[in-house]
């Protein structure tokens, strides 16, 4: 059952890791947050782990639905639109205000070992962004769908580490640029071909 106060918790265990590192924050500092003892908070969760892919669990949950749906309010009707809305989805994530990197790709760092619940999860996230960039590139009719989902995600990955790492509000041109590239090398199907030619011509 989700307790509001176990709602708390994880709410206020999101901001602590993702701004200050899953391994180095405390689960004093978040019971400070949320102004509850540790016998309180034995009561939601075994231990830090447990909380730690509580949280890991919910931002799956939001990251997931939030992408999904801002493709296709972005990218129309066709699978074809929502491929190259990716990047305009992409776009939001890397200048709000709260982003900080990946909050997946900094737990599988600290959590480097393939084995470690924390990582399957990350890994987890990472491969249903793939299955349903997948999805997407089969509807469209493009080659080798698979590929073209993998190159894609590769893509996404590098403007998340390199506009948090850099800085560089010119990394979303860049991807752009660089999609558009690999999904024209795919592009053997008139309905990518011609939602290119009709974003072209606004």
């Amino acid at each position: 059952m989700i307790t509001p106060t176990r709602e708390r918790l994880v709410e206020a265990a999101v901001r602590r890791f993702y701004r200050d590192g899953f391994r180095s924050v405390g689960i004093d500092q978040i019971l400070a947050d949320v102004g509850i003892s540790k016998t309180a908070f034995y009561k939601h969760f075994e231990s830090k782990e447990d909380l730690m892919l509580a949280v890991l669990e919910t931002q799956n949950r939001w990251l997931q639905d939030f992408f999904q749906k801002m493709v296709r309010e972005r990218g129309g009707e066709t699978p074809a639109g929502q491929l190259h809305a990716l990047f305009d989805v992409v776009d939001q994530l890397i200048e709000s205000d709260d982003f900080h990197g990946c909050i997946f790709v900094k737990v599988a760092m600290e959590f480097p070992l393939p084995h470690e619940p924390a990582h399957v999860l990350a890994s987890q996230s990472k491969k249903t962004i793939e299955d349903f960039v997948h999805a997407l590139s089969v509807d469209a009719g493009v080659s080798d769908p698979r590929g073209l989902a993998q190159e894609l995600c590769l893509l996404m990955e590098g403007a998340y580490v390199t506009r948090h790492v850099s800085g560089n509000r010119r990394t979303i041109d860049i991807a752009r640029r660089m999609a558009q590239l690999i999904i024209d090398t795919r592009c053997d199907s008139s309905s990518v071909c011609a939602t290119r030619a009709a974003n072209s011509a606004q």
